[in-house]
C-alpha cells in the first residue's frame, strides 16, 4: 500500500512540473489574423484592407530598419538606430490611431529588417549587444509612441552576428520594451533557412517564454508545396518553437509555398479539426489590394469560426 502511495506521489509531482511553455502548447485554437502593410508603396491604406470584427486583427508596418534614413543617397547600418521605411504617407499616426477608434479588435505593430532596403539586403549588424540594445530601445520607443503602436514582430533574414549576439540583442529589447510598457506582444518571423533558423532558434531557447507569436514563413518553402507536406513543416517548425504559437501564412500573390487556392485553407482546416490553428498571417496588404481582398476575407472568415 506504501508503495503504491508514493507511486502515485511521485506522478502528481512530475505532473505538477510540466514546464510553462509545455502548457503553452496545449492545443487550441485562435482567431488571430495578422497582416503585413507598408512595404511595397502602393498607397495602400489601412481602410483599404476588409476587417471581420469577429477575429482579433493585427496589422503590421513593414518596416523599420536600424539602416540610414530613406532620404540618403546610400543605405547603410545605423548599430540600432531604427528610421521609418514603410509608406508614412498612407499610414501615419493619424490613420492608426483612426483605424484603431473604428475597430476596437485591431492592432498595429511594426516589424523590425525585412530582407531589403534600397535593392539591397538588409543585414542585422551590431557593434556591440550594449550599443545596440540601447540605440534600439531608445529610436523605437520613440516611433512605438509617435504611431500609437502596441508591439513589434522581428524580421531581420540576413546576418553579420552570430546567433549568441542576436539572440542578446533581440532578447533584451522585447524584455525591456514589455517591461517599460512600450509594447503589450512580440512576435518573430523566422524562414526555412540553415542561417536564420540556427538564430531564430537560439533567442527561442533563451527568450521563447517572451515572445507572444511566431510568424514562420511558410511561404517560403517551394511552391510545389502539397497539403500533406504543408503540414509536415506545421509540426516541424511547432517543434523547432516548442511551445509557441507558430501562425500558418501565405503569399497573396501565390508565388512560394501552399498557395491560398491550391490548398492552403484545407490545410487550415484540417489544423483547426486537431485544434493547432494559432492564427493566420498574410504577406501583404499591398500585393492584395488590386484583387479586392478575397483571400483575407476567406482566412477571416475561417478563423472567426474557430473554436
Amino acid at each position: 500500500m506504501e508503495l503504491l502511495e508514493l507511486f502515485i506521489t511521485l506522478f502528481i509531482l512530475q505532473a505538477l512540473c510540466i514546464s510553462p511553455r509545455s502548457m503553452q502548447a496545449a492545443a487550441q485554437n485562435s482567431k488571430l489574423f495578422r497582416e503585413y502593410i507598408g512595404a511595397q508603396f502602393n498607397n495602400v491604406k489601412f481602410s483599404d484592407v476588409p476587417i471581420n470584427p469577429d477575429v482579433e486583427f493585427h496589422f503590421i508596418l513593414a518596416f523599420a530598419i536600424d539602416y540610414s534614413s530613406p532620404s540618403t543617397s546610400s543605405n547603410f547600418p545605423t548599430n540600432g538606430k531604427f528610421n521609418i521605411f514603410w509608406d508614412e504617407q498612407y499610414l501615419t499616426p493619424a490613420h492608426v490611431s483612426s483605424i484603431k477608434s473604428r475597430h476596437s479588435n485591431v492592432k498595429v505593430g511594426l516589424s523590425l529588417g525585412g530582407a531589403t532596403v534600397g535593392g539591397k539586403l538588409v543585414y542585422f549588424k551590431p557593434s556591440s549587444v550594449d550599443s545596440w540594445v540601447s540605440n534600439a530601445v531608445t529610436s523605437l520607443t520613440k516611433i512605438i509612441k509617435q504611431f500609437h503602436l502596441d508591439g513589434i514582430d522581428v524580421d531581420y533574414e540576413q546576418f553579420s552576428a552570430d546567433p549568441d549576439s542576436f539572440t542578446h540583442c533581440i532578447g533584451r529589447l522585447i524584455t525591456t520594451l514589455k517591461n517599460n510598457g512600450v509594447i503589450s506582444y512580440a512576435s518573430i518571423a523566422p524562414y526555412d533557412d540553415d542561417q536564420a533558423q540556427s538564430h531564430y532558434k537560439a533567442l527561442w531557447r533563451s527568450y521563447g517564454h517572451h515572445i507572444d507569436y511566431v510568424n514562420f514563413q511558410f511561404y517560403s518553402y517551394d511552391t510545389s508545396t502539397t497539403v500533406t507536406q504543408f503540414l509536415k513543416y506545421f509540426e516541424e517548425q511547432s517543434s523547432n518553437y516548442e511551445g509557441g504559437k507558430v501562425l500558418v501564412s501565405f503569399l497573396s500573390h501565390e508565388s512560394g509555398g501552399l498557395a491560398p487556392n491550391k490548398g492552403f485553407f484545407t490545410a487550415c482546416e484540417r489544423l483547426k479539426s486537431q485544434h493547432k490553428l494559432h492564427g493566420i498571417f498574410v504577406w501583404c496588404a499591398d500585393d492584395s489590394l488590386a484583387n479586392g481582398f478575397p483571400y483575407e476575407k476567406k482566412a477571416q472568415l475561417l478563423l472567426a469560426s474557430a473554436s
